[in-house]
């Protein structure tokens, strides 16, 4: 079906449904977005295993369809052991990719764990499974929304990298120029493998505004009052959405991404008009 081909191709992430009206509608968006030929699905994991039984079941109903499938693995209030059993169990069940991250300490919680950083986490996968696992890593081209500078988070970066991870996967954004800022920058650092954008859908402007907020994403002031003045109009939204995200999609490709990693929620309809668009 593509006609473009990229050296990492396209990636998708879901995350674990707790009904099962949410289950079946996963599934129904795996099946539809496994026709693309993705490179490998993800699945999210909540902050202190809040959701880890669950990540594990749906990393096993989303690989049923035969594509790649990563498990998130969230560090923070874990302890080694734990974690060494998670790792002993995704490898007995032939997982053999991984999305590595420092993630949120869950409210109530009072320490935050044997494990810190995500580059604490990536070590301690090498020293546990060597090279068994195609570790992933979080990257922030706007940086970390905690971080207290760019520099800083990007040092922080540098050494997620260092410590054996195999590529990284972008928070979404709207500026082509922060991502290709971001790269050259890593690279200066003496960062080689890829780093893959990440792609959030524009479909509902208030989740949108939600979601950016906490997690740091910006949106660009042109993009926000369009979306404001679209107000209930929801086929705009999406249409306008659809247009912004494609043409942010052509521009990182055609300046040399090395793939695109769609931010689903659950949803195939919005990745696959923008994926339609990109002939992919």
């Amino acid at each position: 079906m593509s006609t473009r081909e990229y050296p990492l191709g396209i990636s998708f992430e879901f995350f674990p449904p707790n009904t099962d009206a949410g289950r079946e509608k996963l599934l129904l968006a795996r099946d539809a977005l496994a026709e693309r030929r993705p490179r490998f699905f993800s699945v999210t994991y909540g902050a202190g295993g809040s959701t880890q039984a669950r990540t594990h079941n749906t990393v096993r109903q989303v690989r049923e369809c035969g594509i790649t499938t990563a498990p998130h693995l969230s560090c923070i209030g874990s302890e080694k052991a734990q974690m060494r059993e998670l790792l002993e169990g995704y490898r007995a069940d032939g997982i053999d990719s991984l999305v590595a991250l420092r993630g949120d300490l869950p409210s109530g919680m009072g320490g935050v764990g044997e494990l810190r950083y995500a580059n604490e986490l990536v070590e301690f996968i090498r020293a546990e499974t060597g090279d068994h696992f195609e570790i992933a890593v979080a990257a922030y081209p706007e940086a970390h929304p905690q971080a207290p500078s760019f520099e800083h988070d990007l040092q922080n970066f540098a050494r997620k990298m260092q410590a054996g991870a195999d590529l990284a996967i972008s928070q979404y954004f709207f500026s082509a120029e922060a991502y290709f800022h971001f790269v050259e920058r890593a690279r200066a650092l003496g960062v080689e493998a890829p780093i893959v954008p990440g792609i959030m859908p524009i479909t509902n402007y208030t989740k949108l505004a939600r979601f950016s907020d906490a997690c740091g994403a910006d949106i660009p002031r042109w993009i926000r009052k369009q979306l404001e003045a679209y107000g209930d109009d929801s086929a705009s939204i999406q249409a306008f959405g659809e247009e912004v995200v494609s043409n942010l999609c052509r521009r990182l490709l055609d300046g040399g991404a090395p793939g695109l990693h769609f931010y689903t929620l659950n949803q195939s309809a919005p990745t696959l008009r923008i994926l339609d668009n990109l002939d992919c």
